[in-house]
C-alpha cells in the first residue's frame, strides 16, 4: 500500500526552472516600496511573492519555512536563530498533515505554494551571504502549505490540566500548570492590546453611492524583537498581485507564507478580519477500563489508546545530530491530555487537522460577487475571525466566522463533560446558518472591534435565540463603543460619507474612558483640595490622545493606577449594562483609591521631569529609523479607536510599538480607490529606504494613495525588474 506521504510526493509536479518562472513574472516597485506582481500564471505569481518577501524580510521568510518543517533544533543557536524543541514537535505534526493532504488541494493552490517556495529558494541561491551556512534552498510547496495547517490547541489542553490539578506540585501536572499560566499571561496581554477594527458602509451611507470598507488591524510590531523570533512572522506585507484573466488582488500577505490573506480587495469586493474569541475545544472525561490498561470505555466497549511517537533532530553540544522523541496518546476522538485513577481526558478540537485555509483564501481573492464569496465562506477552513465585507454592488456585510462544534450538552467551560457514549460528544459543526450574518442592516453600516456580534449595528440587535448557543457571552468594551459612536452617528449636517471622511473618523483621537470618568475625578479632587494644578490641567484638557493635547499623560497615568487592580470592573460606579450598552460603564466607585491614584500620577510625572500639562506627543513618540515624531493614539483599554501601545525608552518617553499596523480604506467604484498606511514600513532591513519612509506619515495620521491601474503604477514606479535575475 502506498502511504499518504508517498501519494503527496507523487502528486508534486516537476517544478519549472527559476529562469522559466522569472521570465513569466515582472515586479514593479512603486512609492514606499510596494510590490506589484504581474505574472502569467499562479505559479509565477507565487514565485514573485516569495522573492519580494525575501527581498524585504530575508532570513525571516526562510526561517518561517524552517520552523514550519519542525527542524529548528537541527541547527545551531545564533543571533539570528533560536532552536525551539517544543515548537518543532508541534510543527512536525503540522508538516505531516501538509504532506498527507497535499494531493487534495486544488491545482491553483498547489501552484501558488510551489511558486512561493521556489521564489524563496532562488533568493537564497542569489544571496547566500545573508543566510547561515546551514540554510539550503530546498523548500517545497508542502513546506509552504504547512504554514496554513491548523492543529489542536495545546494551550486549551494545558489550561484544562492546570484547572483540574489546581496546585499540583510535581511531575507532569506542575509542568502543565506552569505552561498554562504562561499561556494565560501571554494571551491576556494580546487580548487586551491586540485585535482589529473594521467598518463597512453600504451605498446608502456614502456620498458617491459606492460602498466603503476600512481595515484597521492591531498587533505587536516586533520592532523590539530579535531577527529570529516567531513573532515577526505575524507582520503584514502589502502587495498587489495580478494574473490577467485569473486574479487581481491588493492585500496583506503575512510574512513567510503564500497566503494569510486576512484583509484586502479586488475590483469587485473586499474584506477585513477582526479577532473573535469563541470556545472551540471541548474536553471529555472517559471512564478508565477496569481491567485493560491504556484503555477507556465508550459505548460499553473498550477503546485502546494509540501511542503516536514523534522524533525530531536535535543538535548536540559536540556538533553531532541526535534524536529526541515524544509520545502522545490518542483515541479515535482526539488526543489524551490527562489521566487519573478513574478517567482518561481527551480534547476534541474542531480546528485539528484543517488543511484548506490557503485554498479558501485564494478562492476568496478570486470571488466576484457577494453570493460567490458567501458560498466560499461555507468552507470554514479559516477557523475564526469576524469578516467585515463591502463590494462594488454597494453591499455592507458582517459575518461571524467560527468552526464551532455542535455540542449535544451544555457548555462546560474549563471543565470536562463526561462521555459514556460517542453520542455524548460533538461530531459536527454548528450549522453555517446559525452563525450571525448581517447584510445591509438599517443605517448602512456594520462595525467590529473584537467584541461579540450583538452590537454590530445598533439598529439591529442580535437575537440570541436564532444563533448558535455556544457563542461567547455579550460584551461591548470602550473601543467598540467609540467605534459605534463614530459610525452610527450621522454627520450633524446630514452629509453622506466620503472616503476621506472615513479616513478622518478612523483617526479620531478621542479617549472614551476620560469622557466617562473625568468629571467625577475632577469633582473629587476639587472637593478634597490639594490638587489645584491637576484640576486646572484636567479641566482644560480636551479628553483626547491627540499629539498636541495637554492633560492626557496625567490622565493615563491616573487610569493605570486606579484600574490596575484585581477588581477593576468594580471600580466603575456603573458597570457595563447590556440594556445600556453604549452608555456604560461610567463613574468612579472608589473615591479614596481614585485620589490616591491621582497623587501617584502627579508624583510619577514629577520624577520623570514632565510638567502636568505636557503635550501628549511630547511624551508619546513614533520612533523608527530616523523618525522621532509626536504621535496621537492610546491603548484600547482607555477607549481609543486610534489604537497604539507603547514601550518605555531610556529617556523616559514612550515609543509606539503595538497597535495600528497595515490600515486600508477602499471605495468600490468602477475601479477601487484606496488609501493605505503600513506603520513599520515595507521592509525590515534598516538600510532599506522603505524601512521608515511611512513612519512620519503614520505619526501624523496620514495615508498614502494606492496604485491600482497600469497608469497609476507607471506614474509611481521606482523600479521594474524580473525577480530572481541577478
Amino acid at each position: 500500500m502506498i502511504s499518504a506521504v508517498a501519494i503527496a510526493l507523487l502528486a508534486i509536479q516537476v517544478p519549472d526552472s527559476s529562469a522559466a518562472l522569472s521570465a513569466r513574472v515582472e515586479i514593479v516597485r512603486t512609492e514606499y516600496g510596494v510590490p506589484h506582481i504581474l505574472a502569467q500564471d499562479l505559479r509565477a505569481m507565487g514565485y514573485g511573492l516569495g522573492y519580494v518577501q525575501s527581498e524585504d524580510f530575508g532570513l525571516r521568510v526562510a526561517g518561517g519555512l524552517v520552523n514550519g518543517r519542525g527542524t529548528s533544533a537541527r541547527h545551531p543557536e545564533s543571533e539570528t536563530h533560536t532552536p525551539d524543541i517544543d515548537a518543532d514537535f508541534v510543527s512536525r505534526e503540522g508538516h505531516a498533515r501538509a504532506a498527507e493532504t497535499w494531493h487534495r488541494l486544488d491545482q491553483n493552490t498547489r501552484d501558488v505554494y510551489e511558486g512561493f517556495a521556489q521564489g524563496v529558494n532562488q533568493y537564497i541561491l542569489l544571496h547566500p551571504e545573508e543566510f547561515p551556512d546551514w540554510m539550503k534552498p530546498d523548500f517545497t510547496g508542502i513546506d509552504a502549505h504547512a504554514r496554513d495547517i491548523q492543529l489542536w490547541s495545546r494551550g486549551d489542553a494545558a489550561r484544562f490540566v492546570r484547572n483540574l490539578t489546581e496546585a499540583a506540585e510535581s511531575g507532569e501536572d506542575a509542568d502543565a500548570a506552569a505552561e498554562a499560566a504562561a499561556l494565560d499571561a501571554a494571551e491576556a496581554e494580546a487580548f487586551a492590546l491586540d485585535g482589529s477594527n473594521a467598518w463597512a458602509f453600504s451605498a446608502e451611507r456614502t456620498e458617491s453611492g459606492n460602498a466603503i470598507l476600512l481595515r484597521n488591524p492591531h498587533l505587536n510590531w516586533g520592532i523590539d524583537a530579535p531577527l529570529n523570533t516567531r513573532l515577526l512572522g505575524t507582520r503584514y506585507y502589502e502587495a498587489h498581485v495580478r494574473v490577467p484573466g485569473v486574479i487581481e488582488f491588493y492585500g496583506d500577505f503575512r510574512i513567510g507564507g503564500a497566503f494569510g490573506i486576512i484583509g484586502g480587495f479586488n475590483r469587485h469586493l473586499g474584506w477585513a478580519t477582526t479577532n473573535n474569541y469563541p470556545t472551540y475545544s471541548q474536553v471529555y472525561a472517559l471512564a478508565r477500563h477496569p481491567d485493560l490498561p491504556d484503555h477507556a470505555v465508550l459505548d460499553n466497549a473498550p477503546v485502546a489508546l494509540e501511542a503516536r511517537t514523534t522524533t525530531i533532530d536535535v543538535l548536540r553540544d559536540d556538533g553531532s545530530l541526535g534524536a529526541e522523541s515524544r509520545t502522545q496518546l490518542w483515541t479515535p476522538h482526539g488526543p489524551v491530555i490527562h489521566q487519573d485513577d478513574d478517567h482518561i481526558y481527551i480534547l476534541k478540537d474542531p480546528r485539528d487537522g484543517e488543511w484548506r485555509r490557503g485554498e479558501q483564501f485564494l478562492r476568496m481573492m478570486m470571488a466576484s460577487s457577494l453570493e460567490e464569496w458567501l458560498d466560499i465562506m461555507r468552507m470554514r477552513a479559516h477557523s475564526s475571525s469576524n469578516f467585515t465585507y463591502a463590494d462594488a454592488a454597494g453591499n455592507a456585510v458582517h459575518y461571524y466566522n467560527a468552526r464551532l462544534p455542535l455540542l449535544p450538552h451544555e457548555m462546560t467551560g474549563d471543565t470536562a463533560a463526561f462521555a459514556s457514549s460517542a453520542s455524548d460528544m460533538w461530531s459536527e459543526l454548528v450549522p453555517w446558518e446559525s452563525l450571525p450574518l448581517y447584510i445591509n442592516p438599517p443605517g448602512g453600516y456594520v462595525q467590529q472591534a473584537n467584541d461579540t456580534p450583538d452590537f454590530t449595528n445598533l439598529n439591529v440587535t442580535l437575537d440570541r435565540d436564532t444563533v448558535a448557543a455556544n457563542l461567547p457571552e455579550p460584551r461591548l468594551r470602550l473601543r467598540s463603543q467609540l467605534s459605534l459612536d463614530l459610525v452610527h452617528t450621522e454627520d450633524p449636517a446630514g452629509d453622506l460619507l466620503s472616503l476621506e471622511a472615513v479616513v478622518e473618523r478612523k483617526h479620531s483621537p478621542r479617549m472614551l474612558m476620560a469622557e466617562r470618568v473625568l468629571d467625577d475625578l475632577v469633582s473629587l479632587a476639587e472637593e478634597t483640595g490639594g490638587f489645584d494644578d491637576a484640576v486646572r490641567v484636567l479641566n482644560a484638557w480636551d479628553r483626547t490622545a491627540a499629539a498636541e493635547s495637554r492633560g492626557g499623560v496625567l490622565f493615563k497615568l491616573w487610569a493605570d493606577e486606579y484600574f490596575d487592580a484585581p477588581d477593576d470592573e468594580a471600580r466603575w460606579a456603573v458597570e457595563w449594562d447590556f440594556e445600556r450598552p453604549t452608555e456604560t460603564p461610567a463613574g468612579i466607585a472608589e473615591p479614596d483609591a481614585a485620589l490616591e491614584a491621582l497623587s501617584a500620577a502627579q508624583t510619577t510625572m514629577s520624577q520623570a521631569g514632565f510638567a502636568l500639562d505636557v503635550p501628549w506627543g511630547e511624551v508619546h513618540r513614533m520612533r523608527l529609523g530616523g523618525v522621532d515624531d509626536p504621535i496621537s493614539g492610546c491603548e484600547p483599554g482607555l477607549g481609543c479607536f486610534r489604537t497604539l501601545s507603547y514601550g518605555e525608552a531610556e529617556d523616559g518617553k514612550f515609543y509606539a510599538n503595538r497597535g495600528d499596523a497595515w490600515v486600508f480604506f477602499v471605495e468600490f467604484g468602477e475601479v477601487p480607490r484606496a488609501y493605505t498606511i503600513l506603520s513599520y514600513g515595507q521592509s525590515a532591513r534598516p538600510d532599506s529606504p522603505h524601512f521608515d519612509d511611512q513612519a512620519a506619515l503614520f505619526a501624523e495620521s496620514g495615508v498614502k494613495s494606492i496604485s491600482w491601474t497600469d497608469a497609476d503604477i507607471e506614474r509611481t514606479m521606482i523600479r521594474r525588474y524580473r525577480p530572481g535575475v541577478r
